[in-house]
């Protein structure tokens, strides 16, 4: 009698230590599972507050935004008329203007070039006041995709702030909706030109342009002016080819 006695409790023992092994692994499912989808609302919320976020900062109260139609290159010296003033883009020169702070007027249609490439064109009245001109040419730092520069055409206030299809007028430089046009859309992913050079172009200002214009009879300006126009390496092969032509003439002479 003894005996069936502890062999019911070992079986006992057995059936609540595999009721109690069952418990755990269904614990241990639904913790797992629990987990998982916690996870899961965690990285989509996180994706969700971060697509907010992006949301948040491009809506900027007073911005407009512009389609443009054609952003073609033109010949240097055709001018351009610009829907926008401050133009936002469009057609333009093969060359484009050094994002940098300017102390004169640029020329409208190597800016609109560099808003192709990212850069975001900072104009301000020519007469705002000078310690405002100084904040706006600190917004500048070496490696800035911003040009700053007066501009003399009408805007819609003393500082008008331009990319690639957007712009958003200022009283002031420390008007909140020109800081974040700034932080938004400085080297912006959403132009043609994505990634392209704010450096190694056009440093002249408007009146320096006019002036090699002149001096060209109104026709193509000097080469050396152009720089790194899109398909500059193509250039140097045709010079080098005509250097090689002009020292034959030489040579035969010399003979």
């Amino acid at each position: 009698m003894a005996k069936k006695k502890t062999a019911e409790e070992r079986r006992q023992r057995a059936a609540a230590l595999k009721a109690e092994r069952l418990r755990k692994e269904r614990r241990r499912k639904i913790l797992a599972i629990t987990g998982g989808t916690l996870a899961v609302a965690l990285i989509a919320g996180l994706i969700g507050f971060l697509f907010y976020m992006d949301y948040r900062s491009r809506q900027i109260p007073g911005m407009a935004e512009y389609e443009i139609g054609s952003y073609l290159h033109v010949d240097t010296g055709e001018k351009v008329d610009y829907e926008q003033s401050p133009p936002v883009g469009g057609d333009h020169w093969s060359a484009w203007q050094n994002c940098g702070v300017y102390p004169a007027p640029v020329t409208s249609e190597f800016a609109v070039h560099s808003l192709e490439h990212g850069a975001v064109w900072v104009a301000y009245d020519p007469e705002l006041p000078a310690d405002q001109v100084a904040q706006l040419d600190a917004l500048y730092t070496p490696g800035s995709y911003l040009v700053v520069s007066p501009y003399e055409g009408e805007m819609d206030g003393p500082i008008v702030a331009s990319s690639w299809g957007r712009q958003v007028a200022a009283d002031s430089p420390d008007d909140e909706s020109l800081q974040r046009f700034i932080r938004a859309y400085e080297q912006s992913r959403d132009v043609p030109e994505p990634g392209a050079l704010c450096s190694q172009g056009v440093d002249l200002d408007a009146a320096e342009v006019e002036a090699q214009l002149a001096a060209g009879g109104g026709e193509d300006i000097a080469e050396e002016m152009d720089g790194p126009a899109e398909g500059a390496e193509e250039s140097d092969a045709p010079a080098e080819e005509g250097a090689e032509e002009s020292e034959a003439p030489a040579d035969e002479e010399t003979e």
